[in-house]
């Protein structure tokens, strides 16, 4: 446990015996402390009252939250208020914004930690393409009386990311980030307080049932309309004519129906890798991610959320591709193995397949990424199966019908099957019907 770490959790046992923080946070006061942030009064956000009152809720009641979680979450759901706002007082400024066009969309997604994030990186070397960088999906706007421009936002975004890192350590070795790396379109749907980021930071089962019964689609509809807002400053800033996002996230599989609905022109990359290389990687990963928000880790229960999570994750992959949700030629395939051995040959595949132009300058960006940034800037990782409650030969079987019919490489063996634990692991649980990165 780092100095920092050590210090919240003092400072989290004496805010436990002086009863600061045990009040609940309450919406009204997230709404008036984003109406400042934002200098945009009287605008309360359309829509946001029922998704955030059951974000509250989960987090109150389920996610255990140390005082530096309490304050963390408290930034979080006052920024995306205050965001919220900034995005309708430019629209009502400049209303042509909500007609800027997001035409034919490219969306990575796949199993986390398979590669995707590696592909995003290099598809945005390329000055034709267009991506969400971290900063950007943080302060999409400048804040009040802050000069225009991507310097400010970006230097206190790098301090804040810093101050994570110091918190968890572990975090940089296990997914590299800093304020101008391509973000994960998750951090724009959070926006809309409907977004399964919330439920890979912290405990919240509840939120988790109510998002699936909800849907994704207006997640989705304040996606494209974040985007609308960054491409507008976008243009003029960036390659004529550069209007082809590249967007990235594994999540995008649980919302299939909502992308056709709100990108119906929507080009679609999946990257498939062996989900036994997948699943102690992901929970490791929520485990640093949880850790400095909440008193206590239940590792075994991460493991199990995980599988669980993507069992359901590969059912929908499978059950998208069975019905051709997307045509054909507007999806492609790829393979992890492939990826990382011959990354630009496979970004030309890509562009090949989709009729996009590979321009020399993009190759010989994409080149050079690959040999300042070996395996993407990740480090090398040991994991173990059952540190997270994971039994080898029981993921095998669950998630064999994934690999067979996405013909996926295994790259570790699995033995004989164990015998069954009582139904208290994830090795238990049924295949539902329904990274390095």
């Amino acid at each position: 446990m780092t100095l920092v770490a050590r210090a919240f959790q003092i400072a989290d046992r004496a805010a436990d015996a002086l009863g600061i923080g045990a009040q609940p946070t309450r919406l009204e006061s997230l709404l008036a402390a984003a109406e400042r942030r934002s200098g945009v009064a009287g605008s309360t956000p359309d829509h946001i009252e029922a998704p955030l009152r059951a974000l509250l809720h989960a987090y109150e009641t389920e996610a255990d939250l140390s005082l530096f979680g309490r304050m963390a979450v408290r930034w979080d759901m006052v920024r995306f208020l205050a965001n919220l706002m900034r995005l309708h007082e430019e629209e009502r400024r400049d209303p042509a914004l909500l007609s800027q066009p997001i035409e034919a969309p490219l969306l990575i997604t796949g199993l986390p930690r398979s590669g995707t994030t590696f592909l995003h990186g290099l598809l945005a070397e390329d000055p034709g393409n267009l991506v969400p960088r971290c900063w950007q999906t943080i302060f999409p706007y400048p804040l009040p009386g802050e000069r225009p421009g991507s310097d400010a936002r970006a230097r206190r975004v790098d301090r804040q990311l810093r101050g994570f890192t110091r918190i968890a350590p572990e975090f940089r070795g296990v997914h590299p980030l800093d304020s101008r790396t391509p973000q994960e379109c998750t951090e724009i749907t959070a926006h809309s307080f409907m977004s399964l980021r919330f439920d890979t930071t912290h405990h919240i089962p509840s939120y988790r049932r109510w998002l699936d019964a909800t849907g994704h689609e207006s997640a989705y509809r304040m996606h494209r309309r974040f985007l609308q807002h960054l491409q507008a400053q976008a243009i003029g800033a960036t390659a004529p004519g550069s209007r082809r996002w590249v967007l990235k996230s594994p999540d995008h599989v649980f919302a299939f129906d909502a992308l056709s609905i709100v990108y119906p022109d929507a080009r679609l990359v999946f990257v498939h890798r062996d989900p036994l290389k997948v699943l102690p990687s992901v929970a490791k990963l929520t485990e640093i991610l949880r850790a400095p928000f909440t008193r206590r880790i239940d590792r075994r229960q991460i493991g199990q959320q995980v599988g669980d999570h993507w069992a359901r994750g590969v059912a929908a992959m499978m059950d998208a591709d069975r019905r051709e949700l997307f045509p054909h030629g507007r999806v492609l395939h790829l393979h992890y193995r492939e990826l990382v051995a011959a990354p630009v040959e496979t970004v030309a595949r890509l562009y090949r397949h989709f009729g996009m132009e590979f321009t020399p300058e993009a190759r010989g960006r994409i080149a050079d990424a690959v040999r300042s940034r070996p395996q993407g800037g990740y480090e090398h990782q040991a994991y173990r199966f059952e540190e997270h409650g994971l039994d080898v030969a029981c993921e095998r079987e669950r998630f064999a019908a994934y690999t067979a019919h996405f013909a996926v490489e295994t790259e570790m063996d699995a033995p004989r099957p164990s015998p069954p634990r009582g139904g208290r692991g994830v090795a238990a649980a049924p295949l539902p019907i329904a990274p390095p990165a």
